[in-house]
């Protein structure tokens, strides 16, 4: 007989049965083999690593793995048959596998949060804290990766968006006047070069001008070289340290140091007064690499409600084929962002859809008020 669950802080787990039933083990089996898929998506992806990063990612699956002992315990041992582990592991081990990447970290993150054990009588307490900080560990993972993606991805994200967005509003609007097609056609493709060539100035634009502001507030090492010259007792290099957001006997003392160690070159102690390391660069991004991304991320989609009249359809057959296109491609994007922040993909997803519908209407309505205005 197993002992009775115990409480979890401010939550009551369910009572255990009276006696254990085969849908209990059924459930331990599954949870058996889905701790070690997790566990093996996690060596995978330290596989890819190196140093700390790796040693974090092994800790996991060693965690997974006490777990895994936990659910052979109640089993008795190993079981004759165990079911396949379910299909977000599977795909999360997949992924792992091919890729290795932020997109998978992300995938974790929200596999960790849907953790089954704070309902679970049969998990121990332990069990359901360990999920509850494996989800914080991979979020830190992750957070690392999307700084490093988040300027590109920024810009990719928007430009896709903005060319499905404004181009099916376009031809929708331009559809609905009851134009030839291949009018509706040029004025796509006008949309389409107008918008790309637009977004990508602007992002080169908006980019370099942020790179270029943090490059004049950031410190930097010019007075470097007058460092063994300033007077020990009397200087304002404290106040240097002090606008830096030191206390005030803080940057006292971190100023005597480090005219010390210039006056007597003592290179134990580093004297440089510009911060040794800074990714605000590397979130924001680079101004060629943002404004590359922002046209041809824009072209991706703008082009996408175009493809019916390219392919010769015309009228309300193309226009309705447009739409179920611009759909497919709002909710990838959408399922694709939430994946990546961490967020419900199809929150994201629909969110996209009903914003870029919604558009459409509008320039829809127009074009038909305006289309009859006309005749």
């Amino acid at each position: 007989m197993f002992p009775p669950p115990p409480k979890r802080g401010r939550f009551r787990v369910p009572a255990a049965p009276a006696h254990i039933t085969a849908r209990d083990r059924r459930r331990w089996a599954q949870y058996l083999v889905d701790e070690r898929a997790e566990a093996r998506v996690y060596r995978e992806l330290a596989a890819r690593r190196g140093g700390e990063e790796r040693d974090i990612l092994l800790a996991l699956a060693e965690a997974e793995g006490r777990h895994e002992a936990h659910w052979l315990e109640m089993l008795g041992g190993e079981p004759d048959r165990l079911p396949r582990p379910d299909v977000r592991t599977r795909v999360l081990a997949l992924l792992a596998r091919r890729f290795g990447s932020i997109f998978v970290l992300a995938l974790a993150q929200r596999a960790e949060a849907r953790s089954p054990y704070e309902a679970e009588p049969f998990a121990s307490a332990s069990m359901a804290a360990d999920e509850r900080i494996h989800q914080e560990v991979v979020r830190g993972l992750a957070a690392r990766g999307r700084r490093r993606l988040s300027g590109s991805f920024r810009a990719a994200v928007f430009g896709a968006n903005d060319g499905l967005v404004s181009n099916m509003a376009l031809v929708m609007g331009i559809g609905a006047t009851g134009v030839a097609p291949s009018f509706v056609l040029f004025s796509g493709v006008a949309g389409l070069l107008a918008g790309a060539l637009s977004m990508g100035a602007g992002e080169f634009v908006s980019v370099r001008s942020q790179r270029e502001l943090l490059a004049a507030t950031e410190p930097n090492n010019d007075a470097d070289h007058v460092l063994p010259d300033l007077d020990l007792d009397a200087n304002e290099l404290a106040l240097v340290y002090r606008t830096r957001g030191m206390s005030e006997a803080d940057a006292d003392a971190r100023a005597r140091a480090v005219v010390g160690a210039a006056r007597d070159a003592d290179r134990s102690v580093p004297f440089r007064l510009a911060a040794e390391d800074s990714d605000a660069h590397d979130v924001i991004g680079r101004d060629w690499g943002a404004a590359l991304s922002s046209f041809l991320f824009f072209s991706s989609g703008a082009v996408i409600p175009l493809l019916p009249w390219l392919f010769g359809l015309s009228g309300t057959i193309a226009m309705v084929s447009a739409l179920v296109l611009v759909g497919i491609a709002l909710l990838a994007t959408g399922a694709m962002v939430g994946l990546l922040s961490g967020g419900p993909p199809l929150r994201r997803a629909l969110r996209q859809l009903t914003i870029g519908y919604a558009a459409a209407a509008v320039t829809y309505v127009l074009g038909l008020i305006f289309g009859v205005a006309v005749g």
